[in-house]
């Protein structure tokens, strides 16, 4: 029962939070250039981590910070929930996160994202989302923006495995910029199906960058995969599959 009225309380603060941005920073917003608009935007995603370790009892167990690299880069990572969304967006700001298009239509939160500048897919037309992927990504780094992939492509849950998407690695070997991995155990705290928060460890690992010049994106991707599942044998407290789905 403390785990849903901890949960009710997160998302009391959540969608006040989400109010106020929306009166105080959307209308200010546009008229701010790019790196301006990720500052004030950003305020959001401090406060939401900061309110869901408070309001849910949950401890931050960041590691490998020092890793992440002064210039651009396409950052890949594990996804499970809501919780990543935000911390890779103040984990190196500014980045261009590739999400899918109907997240823009959400009130709010979908118009401040549409002032970031992110790269939406539409997922129903894979092959014309792929070329989206690559062209938009490339030019999104040469203007020193990051670029933020999920490989698995969707949420996938805790104890659960699915095949990577190499179109991140694709990216970052034809811009030339590394690729910077990172792991963590967030949907074992905001699990992405159900609405009541877990207490405990968030762990979070942000490996070193992983070089792609002279590089196939295969051999990236493989290096990317078994980076990040190694750590997640590790920090995860449900098991790992060996297989993927």
């Amino acid at each position: 029962m403390i785990n849903v009225v901890r949960s009710l309380v997160f998302y009391a603060g959540y969608f006040f939070a989400m109010l106020i941005s929306g009166v105080l920073f959307l209308p200010i917003a546009p008229f701010l250039p790019l790196a301006g608009r990720y500052r004030l935007l950003n305020l959001y995603n401090h406060f939401l981590m900061a309110w869901f370790r408070i309001a849910c009892g949950v401890r931050y167990d960041i590691q490998g910070r020092e890793r992440i690299p002064e210039g651009p880069c396409v950052i890949q990572a594990n996804h499970q929930c809501e919780w990543e969304t935000v911390f890779l967006q103040v984990m190196k700001p500014p980045v261009c996160t590739v999400l899918k298009r109907e997240l823009l239509r959400i009130p709010i939160f979908g118009w401040g994202l549409r002032l970031l500048r992110p790269i939406s897919l539409d997922r129903s037309k894979p092959a014309r989302a792929l070329k989206q992927v690559l062209s938009q990504g490339v030019a999104r780094l040469e203007t020193g923006l990051s670029v933020l992939i999920f490989p698995e492509g969707t949420r996938v849950d805790p104890g659960m495995r699915k095949r990577y998407n190499k179109s991140g690695s694709v990216v970052a070997c034809r811009a030339g910029v590394p690729v910077l991995p990172v792991a963590h155990n967030a949907g074992e705290r905001w699990p992405g199906r159900y609405w009541v928060k877990r207490p405990g460890v968030l762990r979070v690992r942000i490996g070193e960058p992983i070089q792609t010049q002279g590089r196939t994106p295969d051999e990236v991707l493989a290096e990317v995969e078994a980076w990040i599942e190694g750590q997640l044998q590790e920090i995860s407290e449900v098991p790992r599959p060996l297989a993927r789905q």
